[in-house]
């Protein structure tokens, strides 16, 4: 697939594409971001695409193999009328396929170089495969079954072909993927950079335990988030703040800093978040709220309730 992402012909056309889905989207003014968020997959913590577009793939499947059992039993007896099965597996298939190219789109505007131009012949397929689709649904309305089952045939090898091109997207590109790269494990708290050394602005990485950190300081404290944005894989050392959201710097998705949540797409899966805390002038960090019980908390109890029973025998003294 590599001579086709490097075909710098698709770019004009790509970049027109983008402007136009741009303006759709600002069209929407103060809800443009619940659009895209919803579009994005953002409610589902993954992109809406891939299931809508398996989908489609399985019900188009279904109708051509109906169309297929159809020619071949003809009008016998008893015979199961797979023509019309056909076209209500149809009629679904072509609803998918334009779900799909919608949440597609969506998400093909923030993809660079070589998976844009694979992600626009992948939806330029998908169209051309939609349009004989609802043809051939059309050409079943007149009761020209054949002829349907033809062009329903040429439209899914035409999906076979632009499903191909999606695939490498996903399994080479990483499109769609979770891309915030390895996460901190441990439940121990473990020193990750001294507190005089974290700047009062911007986003600083750090490495604890071979993994990258990034550190701020917030209005409510010290903030630990991970390395890279989920959706591409952009540094987040190189994002920035805005009110109290962590944002990306390459697309602009913004996260909670202290949930990971998205709270703005492209991106769909959430920002990797840490527990942070001071000890003598140390920031440290850790992975789960599973507080490790140590030698050291164990005596601040164990005097804490000694103290408590020492209190409690003067009391009764008196």
């Amino acid at each position: 697939m590599d001579w086709l992402g490097d075909q710098t012909r698709l770019d004009r056309p790509s970049y027109r594409l983008e402007n136009v889905l741009t303006f759709g989207f600002n069209a929407f003014g103060g809800a443009r971001n619940q659009v895209t968020n919803a579009l994005n997959g953002v409610w589902l913590g993954h992109p809406v695409h891939p299931p809508l577009a398996s989908l489609s793939s399985g019900v188009l499947g279904a109708t051509v193999a109906l169309d297929a059992y159809q020619v071949t039993v003809g009008r016998r007896a008893k015979a199961i009328d797979g023509s019309l099965m056909a076209q209500h597996t149809l009629a679904l298939g072509i609803l998918a396929n334009l779900g799909a190219a919608v949440t597609g789109a969506t998400d093909w505007q923030h993809t660079h170089e070589q998976a844009r131009r694979i992600g626009l012949v992948h939806g330029l397929l998908n169209l051309t495969a939609t349009a004989m689709y609802a043809l051939s649904w059309t050409e079943r309305r007149r009761k020209h079954h054949l002829r349907a089952s033809l062009i329903s045939a040429v439209g899914y090898a035409i999906s076979m072909s632009s499903g191909v091109l999606g695939g490498h997207l996903v399994f080479a590109s990483g499109v769609g993927t979770d891309q915030s790269g390895p996460q901190l494990e441990s439940a121990q708290w473990v020193p990750a950079l001294a507190q005089d050394c974290l700047p009062d602005q911007g986003l600083h990485r750090v490495e604890v335990d071979n993994v990258g950190v990034v550190l701020f300081r917030s209005e409510d404290g010290i903030r630990a988030v991970g390395e890279f944005c989920p959706h591409l894989a952009a540094p987040m050392a190189d994002g920035w703040v805005d009110r109290g959201k962590v944002v990306c710097p390459w697309h602009g998705s913004q996260f909670d800093p202290e949930s990971g949540e998205v709270v703005r797409g492209p991106a769909s899966a959430p920002l990797p978040c840490y527990q942070v805390r001071t000890r003598g002038g140390v920031i440290e960090v850790r992975a789960t709220s599973e507080r490790p019980v140590d030698d050291e908390s164990v005596v601040t109890e164990a005097c804490f309730a000694e103290a408590c029973l020492t209190d409690d025998n003067s009391e009764a003294a008196l």
